[in-house]
């Protein structure tokens, strides 16, 4: 259920790049401290990257990202780069070592490949609750109202409505 609700949301992602221009999709945003849709776009889609390029060394280290400015601000290399962690999200489970630098110290911590997983979709979904804020401002965009919504959010309004 893991990789489906991944490429679901990844998904909706591309639905909503298909429907910006390049202008739209770099604008900043003054409700997200001037951010643009595509930064937001590029976090999410480096930290898949991330992880999937480290998943072989088994240390992951998410601020050793790319940063590709092409990201955020061509749609079309966005959505191709979503597709591409699409088609090689699906690994063996297997144990990896978080590291990061905090404050000049090293921290080392134990976590596996689909409890990363389960990171970057919620961590995916949270930058998709920024996104939706600044679709406000881009005229003619449809979006599905669980965009940026997580799962567990999702699940609970449906027993509600029932």
């Amino acid at each position: 259920m893991l990789i489906p609700s991944i490429k679901n949301s990844l998904n909706e992602l591309i639905d909503l790049l298909d429907q910006l221009q390049n202008a739209e999709y770099a604008n900043p945003c003054a409700e997200l401290s001037n951010a643009s849709i595509g930064e937001h776009t590029r976090h999410i889609i480096e930290m898949f990257q991330c992880l999937e390029n480290q998943y072989d060394c088994g240390t992951v280290n998410y601020d050793k990202r790319e940063r590709n400015v092409l990201i955020q601000t061509n749609t079309d290399f966005a959505i191709q780069s979503i597709i591409e962690v699409q088609n090689n999200i699906e690994k063996e489970n297997k144990k990896i070592e978080l590291q990061q630098i905090i404050d000049g110290e090293e921290i080392r911590i134990e976590s596996n490949y689909f409890r990363e997983l389960l990171y970057n979709l919620e961590h995916c979904i949270h930058h998709q609750a920024l996104i939706k804020v600044a679709i406000l401002q881009c005229e003619n965009v449809q979006i599905d109202a669980n965009f940026g919504v997580a799962r567990s959010t999702i699940e609970y309004r449906n027993q509600c409505a029932q």
